[in-house]
């Protein structure tokens, strides 16, 4: 009975343990890549285009946008898009 009982702690020690370790490491990552750029690793800046959130490389000037984002600027009117495209690639 002892034994198992002991044997149960270490399982449930070891269990908490792993938890711990695994969340730890998913928070270093999450921390290493936080605002980097997929294509050259440096920095990103947050701008705002049109009402719109996006996320710009300091480098490579690389655009990126999350779901919800894309999606406001694919939903919008036609001449809307446009200007927005403009003002993104500098040609207003």
């Amino acid at each position: 009975q002892l034994l198992q009982e002991a044997k149960k702690e270490r399982e449930q020690r070891l269990e908490t343990y792993r938890r711990e370790t695994e969340k730890a490491e998913r928070n270093r990552l999450r921390e290493a890549h936080w605002m980097k750029c997929p294509k050259c690793g440096n920095d990103m800046v947050e701008e705002q285009f049109e009402g719109i959130a996006i996320e710009r490389c300091t480098v490579c000037a690389g655009l990126f946008f999350e779901h919800s984002e894309l999606q406001a600027v694919l939903m919008r009117r036609q001449e809307k898009r446009f200007k927005f495209y403009r003002s993104i690639f500098g040609l207003d």
